[in-house]
C-alpha cells in the first residue's frame, strides 16, 4: 500500500535557519531578559525560559548540568514544578541561541518566558502575604495560650507576678504582629487620610492601634489609667482573620493574571518573512510591519491580521468568530491573528500588527467592559463612608462620656465599642455563605472566580447562550445523506466505504463519518485502499482493488455537478464518488450537548428568557435555536454586536447572564452581570468569566441558580443574626456592662454562629 502523502510536501522547503536564532534579535531578547552590570563592570543578562519535556526533579538537574557546560553561562536555576529556568549569562561570551541549543541537546525544549517581571512581582506579593499571615497566626496562637490562664482562673488562683509575666510575654509576641503583619492596614489607613477620605482600613488600623497602646499601658503600669486588663489575644486574632481574607483575594487576582499570560503565550513568536526575491527569513513577530509578506505553514497561527496573497487554505476561527467549521481562505481573503492555518501553506500580506490586530481589539473591548462592571462596588462605597464615621463617632462619644463618669474606664469602654461594632459577623455573613456555596459548586465542576456572582445570578432575567462550543460539542455529527447517482451499491455499503477511506484523515468531517459508521451495522471487510492521497482543502482519494479511483471531499473534487442554490442547507458537507462521478452526499451538523435542551427547559422553568447569541451564520444559528426551543436567536454576531446587545438589554433594566467559550465572547462575558465560560473554551474567556463550567454540563447552570437562591436566603439569615447581636451588645458596651474580653468573646461567638449556618450550603 502506498504511504499517505500530502500536497504540502510538494511545496518549497522552509528555510534551513532554525527559529532559535531569532532569540538573538535584541527586540526579541528584551521580551524575556533583564540586563544588569556585574562586579567587574561587564554586562550580565538574566533570562527566563519556559521548559517543556520535564517529568521530575532529576530533569531539572540534567538541564542545569547542560547549561553549566556552556561557556558564558554564569548561573542556571531550573524549577521542575514550575517548568521554568532562570539563566544568568554574559552576552560577550555566548548567545541565547547557544543556551537554547544546549537545552535541546539535553533532550528538552525551551521557549521565551515574556511574563518574567509580572510573575516575579506576583510571586513577591504572594510570598509577603503568606509570611504576614503566618506571623500573625503563629504569634496569635502563642498569645492565646498565655491569655488562657487569665480567663479560666478565679480569685487568687493566678498570682499577680505570674499574671504580669504572661502579660509581658503576650506584649512581646504582639510586636511582630503590629510591626510586620498589620503593616498593610496602617499603610492603607495612611493613604486614605492623605487623600482626605475614610476607608475600611481607617477604623481597622485605629482599633488595632488603640488596643495595642492600651494593652501596652496596662502591661507597663497595671495601676495606671489603662488598668490591668490586656487584650493582645483579640488583637492578634483580628489581624489574622483579616490577613487570611486578603490572601484569598490576592490568590484569586493572581490566578486570573496567570490565565491571561497563558492565553497570550499561544501566539506565535516568530514568522517567516519574505523578502523582495521571495526568500524566507525567520524573524520575531515584533519585527513585522504592515506591508510585510509572511509565509504561514500548516498548523501555525497567523501572526497578524492580513490578506492571503498566494495559495488557498482553511482557517480555524472558532475561538475568534464563533464559526463552527474551518473557514475557507482563498487568495484575497482576510485572516486574523490567532486563527489557525489548517489547509495548506499560504503567503499573507500583513495589514495590522500589535495593538491594531483583531485579537488585541477584542482584548481592548474586554478591558472597557470590565471598567464598566463595578456598579455594586460604587454603591458599597457610598454606604461605607457614613457607616465608618458612625462607628468612629460612637466610640469617641463613649470615651468622652466615660471620661466624665469614670476616667479609668473610658479607654476600655471605647475599645469595647470598637470591638463590638467591628463588623466581623456582619462581614462574614455573605463571604462565609458564598464560600460554602462555592465549594458545593466546585464538587459539581462549576468553579467560581467571583463570589458575588452568586448574588447577581439570583436577579438575572435573561440568559445569553453562545452556540459553538457552548450548547454544542466541538465534534460534528452526521445529520443525513443524499443519494446522487445509482452505482448498484446500497447507501449503507457506500457509508462503510466512505468511512473506511475517511479513517486515513484527521479532518473533523472525516472523524464524524468514521464515528457514524461505527454506530451502524458491521461490514465483513474494509476495502484494500491503495495510493491514498490527501489534498489539503480538497479531500481524500484512493484506488480500490479493481483500480477504480474513489474520492471523498469537496463537490468539485469528487465530480458533483453544480446545483442551483445551496443543496446542503448551510450545513457542512462531504461528497463521495467513484471515477469522477459523485454517488452520495453526507450532510453534517453540530452535535448538541446531551443536556443542552434540558438545561434550556430548566432555565425557562425558572422564569428566565433564553437567547441564542452566536457568531455563526444566521441560518445555522436559527436551526440550532429551533432544536433548543429558545426564546430568541441572534446569529452572525461580532464581538462588538454581542457587547452592544448585552448593553442594550442592561439599559432596559434587565440583568443578564452570558455563557460562552471563545475569545470573541470575552468582552461580553466581562460586561454581563454574571458570566459562565465552558471548561474547554479559550483561556481569555475563562479568565474573564465569573465562573468556569469545568464539567461542561449545561445542566449545572440550572443547579447553580437554585443554589444561588438558597445562598441568598442563608445570607439574609446571617445578616439578621448579626443585626440582633449588634443591637443587643452595643448598648451594653456603651453603658460599660460589656468589658473588652466579653466583647471579644461575643464577637467570636456571633462569627461562629454565622459560619455554622453557612456550612449548611456545603452539604
Amino acid at each position: 500500500m502506498t504511504p499517505l502523502t500530502s500536497a504540502a510536501a510538494a511545496l518549497p522547503a522552509e528555510p534551513a535557519q532554525d527559529a532559535v536564532s531569532v532569540l538573538d534579535d535584541p527586540v526579541e531578547l528584551r521580551r524575556f531578559t533583564r540586563f544588569a552590570t556585574g562586579a567587574a563592570g561587564e554586562r550580565i543578562a538574566d533570562s527566563s525560559l519556559r521548559i517543556s519535556g520535564m517529568h521530575c526533579a532529576a530533569c531539572a538537574g540534567t538541564i542545569e548540568q547542560a547549561l553549566s557546560r556552556v561557556d558564558g553561562v554564569l548561573e542556571a536555576t531550573v524549577s521542575a514544578s514550575g517548568e521554568r529556568a532562570r539563566v544568568r549569562w554574559n552576552p560577550q561570551r555566548t548567545r541565547m541561541a547557544a543556551i537554547v541549543a544546549a537545552i535541546r541537546a539535553a533532550g528538552y525544549d525551551a521557549a521565551p518566558d515574556a511574563a518574567l517581571e509580572a510573575r516575579e512581582a506576583r510571586k513577591l506579593e504572594h510570598r509577603q502575604a503568606v509570611w504576614r499571615l503566618f506571623v500573625a497566626a503563629f504569634c496569635g496562637m502563642q498569645v492565646m495560650m498565655m491569655a488562657t490562664p487569665s480567663y479560666v482562673a478565679s480569685g487568687a488562683e493566678l498570682a499577680p507576678d505570674l499574671r504580669q509575666l504572661l502579660n509581658w510575654g503576650s506584649w512581646l509576641l504582639s510586636l511582630p504582629v503590629m510591626v510586620f503583619s498589620a503593616g498593610p492596614f496602617f499603610r492603607g489607613a495612611w493613604r486614605s487620610l492623605r487623600a482626605r477620605r475614610i476607608g475600611m482600613d481607617v477604623p481597622v488600623a485605629l482599633g488595632i492601634a488603640v488596643t495595642f497602646v492600651a494593652g501596652s499601658g496596662a502591661t507597663f503600669d497595671p495601676g495606671g489609667v489603662f488598668g490591668h486588663e490586656v487584650y493582645f489575644d483579640s488583637l492578634t486574632m483580628f489581624v489574622g482573620f483579616l490577613l487570611a481574607g486578603r490572601l484569598l483575594e490576592t490568590r484569586a487576582r493572581h490566578r486570573v493574571a496567570q490565565v491571561l499570560e497563558a492565553a497570550l503565550s499561544g501566539m506565535p513568536e516568530t514568522a517567516l518573512r519574505l523578502d523582495a526575491a521571495g526568500e524566507a527569513e525567520q524573524v520575531s513577530v515584533q519585527r513585522l510591519v504592515p506591508g510585510d509578506r509572511v509565509r504561514v505553514p500548516v498548523g501555525q497561527a497567523f501572526p497578524a491580521d492580513g490578506e492571503v496573497t498566494a495559495g488557498s487554505t482553511r482557517a480555524d476561527e472558532s475561538l475568534l468568530t464563533g464559526e463552527s467549521v474551518p473557514v475557507a481562505k482563498p487568495c484575497g481573503a482576510a485572516v486574523v491573528a490567532g486563527s489557525l492555518n489548517l489547509g495548506a501553506p499560504v503567503v499573507v500580506r500583513i495589514a495590522r500588527v500589535g495593538a491594531d490586530t483583531r485579537l488585541e481589539g477584542i482584548v481592548a473591548l474586554m478591558r472597557d467592559a470590565m471598567s464598566q462592571r463595578p456598579a455594586a462596588a460604587r454603591a458599597a462605597d457610598r454606604w461605607a463612608g457614613p457607616f465608618l464615621w458612625a462607628v468612629l463617632l460612637l466610640a469617641a462619644a463613649a470615651a468622652a462620656a466615660w471620661s466624665v463618669i469614670d476616667p479609668s474606664r473610658a479607654i476600655w469602654v471605647a475599645v469595647s465599642v470598637l470591638i463590638v461594632t467591628c463588623p466581623c459577623a456582619l462581614s462574614l455573613a455573605a463571604p462565609s455563605a458564598l464560600l460554602s456555596a462555592a465549594s458545593a459548586l466546585a464538587r459539581r465542576g462549576v468553579l467560581l472566580q467571583r463570589l458575588d456572582a452568586l448574588e447577581a445570578l439570583t436577579s438575572i432575567r435573561r440568559v445569553y447562550l453562545d452556540k459553538t462550543g457552548t450548547v454544542t460539542d466541538e465534534r460534528l455529527q452526521l445529520a443525513g445523506q443524499a443519494r446522487l447517482a445509482d452505482a448498484g451499491i446500497d447507501d449503507a455499503e457506500l457509508l462503510a466505504r466512505a468511512a473506511s477511506l475517511a479513517g486515513w484523515s484527521s479532518h473533523p468531517l472525516s472523524q464524524a463519518l468514521v464515528a457514524a459508521a461505527a454506530d451502524g451495522p458491521r461490514r465483513a471487510a474494509e476495502p484494500a485502499w491503495q495510493d491514498v492521497q490527501e489534498l489539503p482543502g480538497q479531500g481524500l482519494s484512493a484506488l480500490d482493488a479493481q483500480g477504480r479511483r474513489w474520492r471523498l471531499g469537496r463537490a468539485a473534487f469528487v465530480g458533483a455537478p453544480a446545483a442551483p442554490g445551496d443543496p446542503t442547507g448551510g450545513r457542512a458537507a462531504a461528497w463521495f464518488g467513484c471515477d469522477g462521478r459523485a454517488l452520495l452526499r453526507f450532510d453534517f451538523d453540530e452535535a448538541l450537548r446531551a443536556d443542552a435542551r434540558a438545561a434550556v427547559d430548566g432555565l425557562r422553568a425558572q422564569g428566565l428568557q433564553v437567547v441564542l447569541l452566536s457568531g455563526d451564520r444566521p441560518d445555522r444559528a436559527e436551526r440550532m435555536g429551533r432544536r433548543l426551543a429558545v426564546d430568541a436567536v441572534i446569529g452572525g454576531a461580532t464581538p462588538e454586536s454581542k457587547l452592544a446587545e448585552v448593553a442594550a438589554a442592561q439599559a432596559c433594566g434587565l440583568r443578564v447572564a452570558m455563557v460562552g467559550d471563545g475569545v470573541n465572547d470575552a468582552p461580553v462575558l466581562a460586561r454581563a452581570d454574571v458570566s459562565f465560560a465552558m471548561g474547554q473554551g479559550a483561556l481569555v474567556a475563562r479568565a474573564q468569566a465569573d465562573a468556569v463550567v469545568a464539567s461542561s454540563r449545561l445542566a449545572d447552570l440550572v443547579m447553580a441558580r437554585k443554589l444561588a437562591l438558597r445562598t441568598m436566603r442563608v445570607i439574609r439569615q446571617n445578616l439578621l443574626w448579626a443585626a440582633v447581636y449588634n443591637g443587643t451588645c452595643i448598648p451594653l458596651a456603651l453603658v460599660g456592662w460589656l468589658p473588652p474580653w466579653a466583647a471579644g468573646l461575643g464577637m467570636a461567638c456571633s462569627s461562629l454562629g454565622v459560619i455554622l449556618n453557612s456550612l449548611r450550603l456545603a452539604r
